[in-house]
């Protein structure tokens, strides 16, 4: 959802960057633990693993080699699958889990099935298909870790979304963001699923607890992902003119540094509206953001750029006929 790429992290968070690098290593230990004599004591060692696993830096969001993340990541999300399996409420865990499936989606398989989906739109749609089942696997994992401070919140979230949501405290940000960051991926890539389309309002009541909390969460990232809420058609309860004006706060709380706002609205908006000047200027304001000036961003900004050129390339795709009025209102 948005321009939530790998790498993107909020405050007090951890990336699962670091935890897929080390997925080589903690197979090693885990295996070392077989041999150990009482359950209790392998159950301590491999909480101690992924503790180890769920902390310490970031060593996704800052590399510069996003082919290298594409091979790595599937492997360490699956040795964080097999460490919930043995310890299926340890928080680090679902948190790494629910945020690592909703970054590999989105940077990888979504985006790949966005750039052919002109030249081969059958093989878009099996993509989108397969991204669609990581984000509700990614929502999966979110939600079971929101219930482990709020018990019945999953249910509730789908009878009474607003109370449900005003449950869930600071302490529960992350989880929160994350987890609606993959519910709404999966409802604004599942048009054609209506029974997602009852989620909505759930997804909603999660954002703005989150912006209740803490607008600011992570330079904004709770704004750039209503951007793509509000960009559904107007019977789905969006509206373009709320989509402007989160991207508005968007690029004011992260100080215009991050081109995940500019490409998000571009994607979203210009080419629902048909406004191709507006889409070529976001898309170059995109491509002036310094993949260096944060180095956290690092990963996240040249898959975006990628993106942009890409999709500047094949403009043509994207709209009926150039745009001569340059009305846009984009950045």
């Amino acid at each position: 959802m948005g321009s939530k790429g790998i790498g993107t992290t909020g405050p007090g968070t951890r990336t699962p960057a670091h935890a897929a690098l080390r997925a080589p290593l903690a197979l090693v230990l885990m295996a070392l633990l077989v041999a150990l004599p009482s359950c209790s004591i392998k159950r301590m060692a491999i909480k101690s693993v992924a503790n180890s696993l769920t902390s310490g830096p970031d060593v996704y969001g800052t590399d510069e080699d996003p082919e290298l993340i594409r091979g790595a990541l599937p492997f360490g999300l699956k040795t964080l699958e097999s460490l919930l399996a043995t310890l299926p409420k340890h928080r680090g865990l679902l948190l790494a889990s629910c945020r690592g499936f909703t970054q590999y989606s989105y940077a990888y398989v979504q985006s790949d099935a966005n750039l052919i989906e002109a030249a081969d739109y059958a093989r878009a749609t099996a993509l989108r298909e397969r991204a669609l089942k990581l984000y509700l696997r990614a929502q999966g994992y979110g939600m079971r870790g929101l219930e482990l401070n709020n018990p019945g919140i999953g249910e509730q979230l789908k009878v009474k979304p607003d109370s449900a949501a005003a449950r869930i405290g600071r302490k529960d940000l992350d989880l929160l963001y994350w987890t609606a960051a993959a519910w709404g991926s999966a409802i604004s890539i599942g048009k054609d699923h209506p029974e997602l389309m009852a989620d909505l309002s759930a997804v909603k009541a999660l954002m703005d607890r989150g912006l209740a909390l803490d607008e600011g969460y992570d330079e904004g990232s709770i704004h750039e992902a209503l951007i793509v809420l509000e960009a559904l058609p107007p019977a789905m309860g969006g509206s373009v003119e709320r989509a402007r004006r989160h991207f508005d706060r968007a690029v004011a709380l992260s100080h215009g540094r991050r081109a995940g706002p500019y490409v998000t609205l571009a994607t979203s908006v210009s080419v629902q509206t048909q406004d191709r000047g507006e889409f070529e200027r976001l898309m170059h304001r995109a491509l002036e953001c310094d993949p260096n000036r944060d180095p956290s961003q690092r990963l996240a900004t040249i898959l975006l750029q990628q993106k942009a050129r890409t999709m500047l390339e094949h403009a043509d795709d994207y709209f009926i006929a150039p745009d001569t009025t340059q009305t846009g209102e984009g950045k």
